[in-house]
């Protein structure tokens, strides 16, 4: 995966879903698995075959592209120009233009020839998503935030940038995109797409989280390895400033868990050391790593049993 945002930061202004590149596509036999199989198991996509020549065409194919940008990312079309995929239409039997395909979970569910009138097309539509059924965005965020937290992270990805086609500056999924990176092992650029956002954007709380996490990942890059600070502890395990330093060096090197052990240590050593050092970097790791973290719930609690033992 060269990168999970390619096209940057979505432009601002242009409204939700604004952009219809993603949602409206000129299709062929080689993108059919990613742009109808793959897409249809996300969304419902509608395949329309066309050619140039067909004047019914004409009439049906602006109606769809007007019917798919209102979904604002529930429905995707993708055109096919018979003329110029002949096998493809072949394969799919197309005996006539317009034929329209409608592709749900990696398959064909329904079709129809012909220029329908819009209020037909609509009933159409709306017969395929049922009542109800596209997920809501909070929905499509829980789901995106579970899989990035078990590692499925072009899954999470690809989740994150279907809420951002429709909501452009979300700020929850703009966080996880961003997460994603650090998650790939790619901090400069997730810091850079993170100064491209406007300032007022930038102190939601999600996102003002990245950024301490982007924060911590650099302290502790620039500590050095592990293993130094380790045989510093093993000759001397008071040496505060140093189990400091490797809680550092451990978030860096994607070792949470380990970061909260040798803070929590620390604080039971000597809470009031460094000003309340331990806890105050206990609280910025927490928030850096998300509330979904499965290392953040079991730091806390034994956060709390040292606090009030």
């Amino acid at each position: 995966m060269d990168s999970l945002f390619p096209s940057g930061i979505p432009s601002r202004g242009r409204g939700p879903a604004s952009d219809s590149q993603d949602l409206i596509k000129e299709g062929s036999l080689a993108g059919f698995r990613t742009d109808v199989l793959e897409a249809s198991l996300q969304t419902l996509v509608l395949v329309d075959f066309w050619a140039p020549w067909c004047g019914p065409c004409k009439q049906l194919t602006p109606l769809l592209e007007k019917l798919v940008r209102e979904a604002r990312g529930t429905v995707r079309l993708v055109k096919i120009n018979v003329d110029a995929n002949q096998q493809l239409a072949a394969q799919l039997r197309v005996q006539t233009v317009p034929t329209v395909y409608a592709f749900k979970g990696g398959r064909p569910v329904d079709a129809f020839t012909g220029a329908l009138p819009e209020s037909e097309l609509r009933a159409f539509l709306k017969n395929l998503a049922g009542p109800d059924e596209a997920p809501k965005l909070d929905e499509v965020i829980a789901e995106a935030k579970t899989c990035l937290a078990q590692g499925e992270i072009e899954t999470a990805a690809a989740l994150f940038q279907q809420v951002l086609q429709v909501e452009s500056e979300n700020p929850a999924a703009l966080a996880g995109i961003l997460r994603c990176l650090l998650a790939l092992g790619q901090p400069d650029e997730a810091a850079a797409m993170l100064a491209e956002l406007p300032a007022e954007l930038a102190r939601h709380a999600e996102l003002a989280a990245v950024a301490t996490a982007l924060d911590l990942a650099r302290q502790g890059a620039e500590l050095g390895e592990t293993a130094t600070l380790r045989q510093r502890l093993v000759a001397n395990p008071d040496d505060h400033q140093a189990r400091f330093d490797l809680a550092l060096a451990y978030y860096a090197s994607n070792e949470p868990e380990a970061a909260i052990d040798e803070l929590l240590d620390l604080f039971r050593r000597d809470r009031a050391w460094n000003e309340d050092g331990a806890r105050k970097q206990l609280v910025k790791l927490f928030e850096a790593l998300g509330s979904a973290h499965p290392a953040v719930a079991a730091g806390r609690r034994r956060l709390s049993s040292l606090l009030f033992s």
